[in-house]
Formats: C-alpha cells, sequence, structure tokens
C-alpha cells in the first residue's frame, strides 16, 4: 500500500492565498506576520509582488468563506489560509459569527477540493486572542504550516486523479467551472 503525507521541503512551486479579516486587524496583522514567517522559513516567498502568495482583504471573519471559495473556485492556488479573530462579546453576536464562519470555511473546502485552513480566532477576550497571536505564541505559524503540508499533500493525491481532455472527471468542480476559469492565468497580489 501508498503512504500519503504532505512535506514541507521541494515549495518553490507551491501558490497560496491568504484571505485576511480586517476586523480585529491588531490580532489578525499578527496572525498575518507569523503565517509569513513561516512561508519564508519554509522556501516559499511571501511578497505580495512575488508569484507565491497572494492577499485578499476583507471586512471581517463573516465575509472570508465567500472570498475563500471563489478564489478556489479559480484553482490557481495549492491551499488558502483564512486568518481572522471573533472575540467574545456581551451580545450572542459572537456565537452566529464564528459558527457561520466555521461552517463555510468547512464547505469550501469540500465544495472545492481546494484545502482551506480555519486561522480563525474565536476567543473570549482580546488578551486570549492576542496570547494566541504572538506574545505565548503565534498560532499564525501553525496555519502556514497546515498549508504548507495540505498543499503538498493534495499534490500527491491529485497527481492519481485520471482527467479526460484536460479538466477532471465528470461531477468534479473544475468540471463546471466556465474555460475562463480553468485556464486562467496566475492571479496578481489581491488587496
Amino acid at each position: 500500500m501508498t503512504v500519503f503525507e504532505g512535506t514541507f521541503t521541494d515549495t518553490g512551486s507551491l501558490r497560496f492565498a491568504i484571505v485576511i479579516g480586517r476586523f480585529n486587524d491588531l490580532v489578525t496583522g499578527k496572525l498575518l506576520e507569523g503565517c509569513q514567517d513561516c512561508l519564508k522559513r519554509h522556501g516559499i516567498d511571501p511578497d505580495p509582488q512575488g508569484t507565491q502568495v497572494d492577499y485578499a482583504w476583507v471586512p471581517g471573519c463573516f465575509e472570508i468563506p465567500l472570498l475563500a471559495r471563489q478564489l478556489a473556485l479559480t484553482h490557481r492556488y495549492d491551499a488558502i489560509i483564512c486568518l481572522g479573530a471573533v472575540i467574545r462579546g456581551s451580545t450572542p453576536h459572537f456565537d452566529y459569527v464564528a459558527a457561520e464562519v466555521s461552517k463555510g470555511i468547512a464547505a469550501v473546502n469540500l465544495q472545492t477540493g481546494v484545502p482551506v485552513v480555519f486561522g480563525i480566532l474565536t476567543t473570549d477576550t482580546m488578551q486570549q486572542a492576542l496570547e494566541r497571536a504572538g506574545i505565548k505564541s503565534n498560532k499564525g505559524w501553525e496555519f502556514a504550516m497546515s498549508a504548507i503540508e495540505m498543499g503538498s499533500l493534495m499534490r500527491q493525491v491529485k497527481a492519481l486523479t485520471p482527467e479526460v481532455n484536460g479538466n477532471n472527471l465528470p461531477g468534479s468542480t473544475a468540471q463546471t467551472l466556465p474555460s475562463s476559469l480553468r485556464s486562467a492565468a496566475p492571479a496578481e497580489s489581491i488587496e
């Protein structure tokens, strides 16, 4: 039997998109720094003007799954990293946003076949969020590690998938995309 396992080497051809929520930007900015540091230390150029990582900023966490899905449908990326912070307040708003964001990101993974990393902090306090964004450790690093591993793993698995006329077999997402999206040139940085 074959063992499939993601690797953290030979990353020069991997492409990523990072979707960042602006709300709680004190936290998300630090998550992004940790994420970029990890990518760089694993041979990936995080420069927005480069060819390996595209960045997309959205108003808040609720908007992240929509943009992540649109980016995944381009099939330009080996993985997408979603960064955000939802901090509990005195109303039930936290519960609704946290639940919908997690369901949305999970759905994008399954609908598109592109790994989408759930890098959304859901904390009770700003202090807890800041601890996870750099004071004690930076979860951004871990989110990038997951993206590298899953991007590498999916490339291995996709190499086994038979293709018909350059398209995935019937029923796959790529089959239903317009040809302009299936063969689009690599994206420039999105901001």
